[in-house]
């Protein structure tokens, strides 16, 4: 990757501000300049990536916003629950290299809802075809997609599979239900992108990234697909449909 060598270069040319967009991007950022100002935006947890050292006061040159929603991570499989009732297996599709609680937190809410889980774990685009292989031979009949850069590289992928399996696929925001899932809930990325632009524009009027809270998603979308319910010979409740956001006929 030549991500150190583009941050060193932005450090050279003395840039005012620097957005770093993804966990995989922002500590190559970091690693360049301890007085520039960084602004990251980051799927996975800045305090356990050691990226900051805390969300209220993140201290040094960096501040953003990230996109772990850790409480609300099992409401995911709720949801998922909701829409399919008879599902028991569900395989969790996710990089462990990729420091974020959602794995953990869907596992609890597994127990509660009395579902078998399994874990795919990936760490490079290489490791796909086994994981789909490991959902094939467990007759996976849904798998939750935790986000990350690799995940959204490798989604149309992801999807194709789902589908030409007949395999309920779920997503953690609205590009998944665009590509095909049954459902997705997550952040809505525009209100995330405006955050970042606030931010931006606070350092560049003289605040300290280091004050200035890292910030979680304030608002979470609900985004039903109709025409893959209808592809899986699903009916969708009528108050689950109530509670959407978005729904794509």
């Amino acid at each position: 990757m030549r991500v150190p060598e583009l941050a060193s270069e932005l450090v050279r040319q003395k840039v005012d501000v620097i957005f770093a967009f993804g966990g995989d991007v922002a500590p190559n950022a970091k690693q360049a300049t301890q007085s520039i100002p960084i602004v990251a935006w980051v799927s996975n947890d800045p305090v356990q990536s050691g990226l900051v050292s805390s969300l209220g006061r993140p201290g040094a040159n960096i501040t953003g916003v990230t996109l772990v929603y850790d409480d609300l991570a099992g409401k995911t499989l709720e949801l998922l629950k909701q829409a399919a009732p008879r599902i028991t297996k569900v395989s969790v599709l996710w990089n462990p290299d990729h420091a974020d609680p959602e794995y953990r937190e869907i596992s609890r809410a597994a127990s509660t809802l009395g579902i078998r889980l399994q874990s795919l774990e990936v760490r490079q685009s290489s490791d796909f075809e086994r994981a789909f292989k490991l959902a094939l031979d467990d007759r996976s009949e849904a798998i939750i997609v935790v986000s990350s850069r690799l995940m959204s590289l490798q989604r149309q992928q992801i999807a194709e599979f789902a589908a030409r399996n007949s395999i309920v696929l779920v997503g953690g925001w609205g590009a998944w239900t665009k590509e095909g899932a049954l459902l997705s809930y997550g952040p809505n990325t525009a209100d995330v992108l405006r955050r970042v632009a606030i931010y931006v524009d606070k350092i560049l009027k003289g605040a300290k990234p280091g004050d200035l809270p890292i910030e979680r998603p304030a608002r979470f979308e609900l985004i039903v697909n109709l025409k893959a319910a209808m592809a899986l010979g699903l009916k969708i409740p009528q108050s689950l449909l109530a509670r959407a956001d978005e729904v794509i006929q």
